[in-house]
């Protein structure tokens, strides 16, 4: 049974990709003590989420929360938004695909107020990531995604990228290529290389001053005046367990559960915490807004012969196009899958090819104009928040016209040899489906999630009020309370997010202990 009540220098809620980061961290210094509250489960033991391969499998299962959207009108209203409730967080039952952000990105970041958060500086921290990222070893590369590849780059005219990562971090970056992804695993064993592989195991039952508290659900932040000095809990056994911080408490439960924890504890706009009955403690309006994600839809096919089955994890390699000549970067991405990705094509009643015969393209939308949010419908800290994504309600009709851009590129790679060898027959949406209304009603009703919400605690400058914490990640107006995780971002970085989070909690360790190294120097 855990204890009651506790103290440590600094408690960490959320034991997932960049919480596992900064429990390391600050951890180096044997003086410093940590405790780490994570909700779900230790992994260590958990084969199935160590095995890369077997990431499907852990979606929607027991350890993902699973979270609704609400109505979408012009969108999938029925996505569940995975969330992990593990040790590693989503870097433990994630893909993994790994890419630095682009220069671009932060320079977004830098002039959205995120001072100190330009390509420079953060490329540097993402140098000193401890997670494996390579590109797909050559044994894991079949026989299939290597047509595509090949196929997509003629198709798209664009070049074949043995590595992207080298491209983005010497510099150079990219605005169109194709090529096998660069993932954080072991390519000997297929195992993973998450946060917790890379930054907790090593460490946990070795240093005496980190404390791991498992399948134990924080649902306050304790305030004592505009301080806060710990958090409460619920252990698996259902006791309630106070934790003291007697510096900082950082929050680092994800896009979703960070806001939604802040709201419980008072934290937001005034006005509507008290329309769901919860004392607000400190008016913070941005709390829950901002609410991004890149947003993807599918097209499907039967194989004229069996997917090959050596692979890292169904969905190996990747293709960026750029339609927009005035911006540098990609603006379409598909990722390839060699499964059935069909739970919403099932949905819209669509066959699924049989087993083993099956091959997607993703479309998906790096930059996404829509805006959502996030709010509380209840003070029971069991109802989950309402997630309202509000996907593709931008009033230009960029995201839905980038979803049909994608679905006839897709189409085009899918009649170009070598890969066309492999397709007997389109199965979703159909060759019937042609005009642009078609693919767009298609493909919003269709579309998925590439489970990258973030923004909804959105860094800005510190006279922002807009926004929720300041460039040193500091929640705005309070002391002792920082946010370390995606919902801090400004905007989405074009790629996967998982490296920009990694080196989000690199450098949110070293803002940390330099802020307590000050206050030790102010008060000498």
């Amino acid at each position: 049974m855990a204890p009651t009540e506790t103290a440590y220098d600094y408690v960490i809620v959320g034991g997932g990709t960049a919480g596992s980061v900064i429990a390391d961290r600050l951890t180096e210094d044997p003086d410093t003590t940590v405790c780490l509250i994570e909700g779900g489960p230790d992994d260590r033991d958990l084969e199935h989420v160590l095995r890369l391969r077997d990431w499907l499998s852990v979606l929607e299962g027991e350890l993902d929360y699973a979270y609704t959207t609400v109505e979408q009108p012009r969108g999938n209203s029925h996505i569940l938004h995975s969330r992990a409730r593990v040790l590693g967080g989503c870097s433990s039952h994630n893909t993994l695909i790994s890419f630095r952000p682009f220069a671009e990105d932060l320079d977004d970041w830098v002039a959205a107020g995120a001072e100190g958060w330009d390509n420079a500086t953060v490329q540097g921290y993402a140098d000193r990531i401890k997670c494996n990222v390579v590109p797909v070893a050559e044994k894991d590369r079949n026989t299939m995604v290597k047509d595509w590849v090949s196929s997509a780059s003629q198709a798209a005219r664009v070049p074949v990228v043995e590595d992207f990562n080298a491209l983005i971090s010497h510099g150079g970056g990219f605005s169109e290529a194709t090529g096998f992804l660069s993932i954080a695993y072991d390519p000997y064993t297929g195992y993973r290389s998450s946060a917790s592989v890379a930054y907790l195991h090593p460490i946990m039952d070795v240093r005496e001053n980190l404390t791991v508290l498992v399948e134990t659900w924080v649902d306050q932040v304790i305030l004592d005046g505009d301080r806060a000095t710990g958090v409460a809990a619920r252990a698996k056994d259902g006791t309630r367990v106070t934790v003291n911080a007697r510096r900082e408490v950082i929050l680092a439960a994800g896009a979703v559960d960070t806001p939604r924890l802040l709201m419980l504890s008072g934290i937001g706009d005034a006005e509507e915490l008290r329309e769901v009955g919860i004392e607000p403690r400190h008016d913070l309006p941005g709390v829950g807004e901002n609410l991004l994600d890149h947003p993807e839809s599918i097209i499907m096919w039967e194989t004229t012969r069996p997917v090959p089955t050596n692979t890292v994890m169904h969905s190996d390699a990747a293709l960026f196009v750029r339609r927009d000549d005035g911006d540098p970067r990609p603006d379409l991405m598909f990722h390839i899958y060699q499964v059935s990705f069909d739970t919403n094509t099932r949905r819209l009643g669509y066959e699924s090819p049989p087993d083993g015969h099956a091959v997607c393209m993703t479309p998906n939308v790096p930059r996404a104009r829509s805006r959502g949010r996030l709010y509380l419908t209840s003070s029971d800290p069991r109802v989950e928040p309402a997630l309202d994504f509000r996907y593709f309600t931008d009033p230009d009709g960029y995201d839905e016209k980038t979803i049909v851009d994608g679905l006839k590129i897709a189409r085009r790679v899918a009649a170009t040899e070598p890969f066309a060898s492999w397709i007997k027959r389109e199965v979703a949406p159909g060759p019937e489906v042609q005009s642009d209304e078609e693919l767009s009603e298609y493909g919003r009703r269709a579309a998925h999630t590439v489970y990258h919400p973030a923004g909804t605690c959105r860094m800005g400058a510190v006279d922002d009020d807009t926004a929720v914490v300041d460039p040193r990640l500091r929640v705005r107006g309070l002391r002792g309370l920082r946010v370390a995780d995606a919902s801090v971002f400004p905007t989405l970085p074009t790629p996967n997010p998982m490296i920009m989070v990694l080196a989000l909690g690199e450098r949110a360790a070293d803002l940390i202990r330099e802020d307590a190294l000050n206050e030790r120097e102010e008060v000498r």
